[in-house]
């Protein structure tokens, strides 16, 4: 078979003070970069009727799912389309899952012109295949593309071109309710040079992974080491895009908390010491406020320092939907790890959760700070609180297709 593509410093930290203008800025940036990569790529749009399909000769064996281990297996087949300034949006096309060929100037490997999303496919229990909420990722891909100079794309022909792939390769969703296919949209820039300047030519593609949960120990609550030495995101930065390039400088202080015990990093940010996110997750603490009393689901704003995380938006809106008509107080604000600390000790820390597409809902059972271990409200006979242990099901009852939702997609 023909190989699939032969294709040819930072500035000053902003003050964190003022998150409504870094917002502003940012959201400003934003449209800037948005408007300038839609002037680049007026070619052709991605169009669907043009799609064609290669299916496999050598079919994989299934895996049970017990068996599956996150990102590791994957599907029969792959989704490719390329893009170039001249011509925009080439034919896409499925073909068996292969290796892509790239020659080695290629912009990806020098500059990190790379760019992703997470999202998965559910079967419910009349056998429909689901997606959940993929018009949110089709937005964010946008969004990180555009500010790393890649082509936009349109989101609703993209969600279609997944979903044929997805159909084509529906024997790999699990029937278990906890498993799912995990689906990974992907554009590099492709243009071989090593000149620093936007790529004339990019490639998007979407492999797909069955999975079951993201943790070994499945629903269970995890600890987190609160981290600053090390500075993940700050505003004004990229840390709030889903790019490849913000992933690699955490893994060594993750090795670091694992090697201590920990299974993930909590991000804290500045003097402050402001709680932001976790290495895959957005972080949700429950609580009573002190100067009110009333129970409040906390989250960290979106000031450039957290991924403008799916899961993030759908515990927020469920909050605000099922949560404040019984008294709760729903909150995207600061919030300092001394302040966690001290809600901890004076026995007004409810519960902490942390939640993204791969592990959904994950309880957390303490945080390493400052050289003690914060218990965040569990009892030692629990692995989940009352506010996580809804969100995970009220989540999954959409996913899964139990409740008729708008987020629910069904293919």
């Amino acid at each position: 078979m023909k190989s699939l593509h032969q294709l040819a410093r930072p500035r000053a930290l902003p003050s964190f003070a003022a998150p409504r203008a870094q917002s502003a800025r940012s959201n400003r940036l934003w449209q800037r970069c948005f408007s300038a990569t839609r002037a680049a790529s007026e070619g052709a749009q991605l169009d669907p009727s043009k799609l064609t399909i290669t299916k496999t000769s050598t079919p994989k064996e299934l895996l049970p799912a017990k068996d599956l281990v996150f990102g590791k297996n994957f599907t029969d087949h792959m989704f490719t389309v390329e893009w170039t300034a001249k011509d925009g949006w080439l034919a896409p096309q499925i073909v068996p899952y292969q290796k892509l060929q790239l020659d080695p100037s290629a912009c990806v490997f020098h500059y990190a012109f790379e760019c992703f999303e997470g999202m998965k496919a559910y079967k419910d229990s009349k056998g429909q295949i689901r997606l959940f909420r993929p018009d949110k990722n089709m937005q964010r891909l946008n969004k990180s593309s555009a500010r790393i100079a890649l082509p936009t794309v349109d989101g609703e022909a993209l969600t279609k071109l997944i979903g044929e792939l997805v159909k084509l390769d529906s024997r790999f969703i699990p029937d278990a309710r906890g498993y799912s296919l995990y689906l990974r949209p992907t554009m590099i820039g492709t243009q071989s040079t090593l000149g620093v300047g936007p790529p004339g030519s990019a490639l998007l593609f979407v492999i797909a992974s069955p999975v079951g949960p993201y943790y070994p120990t499945g629903f269970k609550a995890i600890s987190l080491e609160a981290t600053d030495y090390a500075v993940r995101a700050w505003p004004g930065g990229v840390g709030d895009k889903k790019l490849g390039a913000n992933y690699a400088p955490c893994i060594v202080p993750q090795l670091e908390a694992a090697s201590r015990g920990f299974q993930q990093n909590l991000w804290l940010f500045g003097e402050e010491e402001y709680v932001t996110e976790v290495g895959t997750m957005n972080l949700f603490i429950a609580l009573k406020n002190k100067e009110t009393g009333k129970k409040e689901l906390v989250t960290a704003n979106l000031d450039g320092t957290i991924l403008e995380g799916v899961t993030r938006d759908s515990v927020l809106a469920l909050a605000r939907e099922r949560l404040v008509p019984k008294g709760w107080q729903v909150s995207e604000r600061k919030i300092r790890m001394a302040e966690v600390a001290e809600a901890a000790d004076e026995g007004r820390l409810l519960e902490v959760f942390g939640a993204g597409t791969a592990a959904i809902v994950s309880p957390v059972r303490t945080i390493s700070y400052r050289g003690r271990l914060v218990n965040c409200g569990l009892k030692e006979t629990e692995e989940a609180g009352e506010i996580a242990s809804q969100m995970k099901n009220w989540i999954e009852g959409i996913q899964y297709g139990d409740e008729e939702h708008p987020w629910s997609y069904v293919l």
